[in-house]
């Protein structure tokens, strides 16, 4: 798996930070990264769908 590094104002990792750990959403940082990029990328491609911008080739 890549490794990538981003730069993440305090007050959003606070945010995220507040949905990691024992007993919570996600069980790491990284999980919860992957599940709001895998989230956003079907979002998007549903709106993208419903403006007719999806090529089915």
């Amino acid at each position: 798996m890549t490794k990538i590094s981003v730069e993440v104002p305090d007050e959003l990792l606070a945010d995220l930070d507040a949905h990691v750990g024992e007993g919570k959403k996600f069980v790491n940082r990284s999980e919860a990264v992957r599940a709001s990029i895998r989230k956003t990328l079907d979002q998007l491609d549903e709106i993208d769908a419903r403006q007719g911008r999806i090529d089915d080739e």
